[in-house]
């Protein structure tokens, strides 16, 4: 058997008791190899260090970024897995000049963003927020100025079909909503029309539906690509979500979009600057609903998400190839393979 496959998790994972600040985060997944043994950063940073990393040969990240500067030193370091599905704060190509993979849990969110997303497109179109707030005011009598508006007949547009779009639809089928629209560069007609999506432009699909929900990755193509021009092809009865990145949609356009009662509304699980800590200047505004980025976050997804990025460990010391990979032509390379087979157990 090889030496110690060591697994370091960032400090936000837990309070500052050491304990876990979450039901399950899959850890007993690490017991499938009893090689691995795992540790918490001792602080946590918005950045991880260097020094952090240490000897670990993977790192599981919650929040921090990572940067070239931290995996400047990752001699020993086979693996940054994100926890969960987004990867804006991790220099990909960093890692892979310092011969680190780069995994996130490909999967394991699915079914909790859906399900946040169906939950939103409801309580927009019953105005569940403001009437809440009309009987916490007292104000009864005002009830039948906010009629609401059924899922039935209406469109959904989706921006990224991805597995989190896909469950969308598939939650959203017993509605009887019309034929979902899709605006997918990497999708080909036929993918689309498999599972019952028309692949539409970007200008048609902001101008045809009536929830428009955010589900591709933030990139450099990707940001600001819902700006003041795709906000004003909106009908005025339609809403927006964004469950994926701040920085998609602009939120100066948006902002104004909904003080002037432009579009519906909204409903914003994440910004462009994170953490919000202050009021947030959509507060005030009755049509929106807003989240701190954990719209999504139930038991269950931190359970699938964390027994994901644990199995990418377990996977690597076995000397089997993980799932959810972003630079996989690391395998080919000679550099990571040597690295890699320095903590691989001899009995696959």
């Amino acid at each position: 058997m090889s030496k110690d496959f060591e697994v370091a998790l960032t400090g936000d994972f837990f309070d500052e008791k050491g304990t876990c600040r979450y039901c399950d985060i899959g850890l007993a997944t690490l017991g499938e190899e009893p090689r691995i043994k795992h540790r918490v950063f001792s602080e946590h940073r918005k950045e991880i260090g260097p020094e952090q990393i240490g000897g670990a040969q993977g790192v599981i990240v919650l929040t921090p970024a990572v940067t070239s500067n931290s995996v400047s030193k990752a001699d020993k370091l086979l693996v940054v897995a994100r926890f969960g599905v987004g990867y804006d704060s991790v220099d990909v190509a960093a890692c892979t000049t310092a011969n680190v993979l780069v995994t996130i849990t490909t999967g394991a969110v699915d079914r909790p963003v859906a399900e946040a997303t169906v939950c939103w497109m409801l309580a927009l179109s019953h105005h569940v927020r403001t009437k809440d707030s009309l009987l916490r005011t007292g104000q009864w009598d005002r009830r039948s100025q906010f009629m609401g508006s059924e899922l039935r007949e209406r469109t959904l547009g989706v921006i990224g079909l991805g597995g989190i779009a896909r469950k969308t639809i598939e939650l959203l089928r017993g509605f009887g909503m019309n034929q979902p629209l899709a605006f997918d560069p990497f999708v080909t007609e036929q993918v689309a029309s498999d599972i019952g999506v028309r692949l539409v432009s970007l200008e048609e699909l902001m101008s045809q539906a009536d929830f428009v929900s955010v589900h591709c990755p933030l990139t450099a193509k990707t940001r600001g690509l819902i700006g003041l021009r795709e906000i004003g092809c909106m009908k005025p009865t339609a809403y927006l979500l964004n469950t994926a990145r701040g920085g998609i949609v602009d939120e100066d356009a948006l902002f104004g979009a909904l003080k002037e009662n432009r579009i519906a509304g909204a409903a914003l699980d994440c910004f462009e600057q994170e953490p919000v800590t202050s009021p947030n200047r959509f507060a005030p505004l009755e049509n929106v609903l807003l989240a701190p980025h954990s719209i999504a976050w139930t038991n269950e997804l931190f359970r699938d998400i964390g027994r994901a990025a644990c199995q990418v460990m377990v996977d690597l010391a076995q000397g089997k190839r993980p799932h959810g990979v972003l630079n996989p032509e690391l395998f080919e390379r000679p550099a990571f393979q040597e690295k890699w087979k320095r903590y691989q157990s001899i009995n696959k």
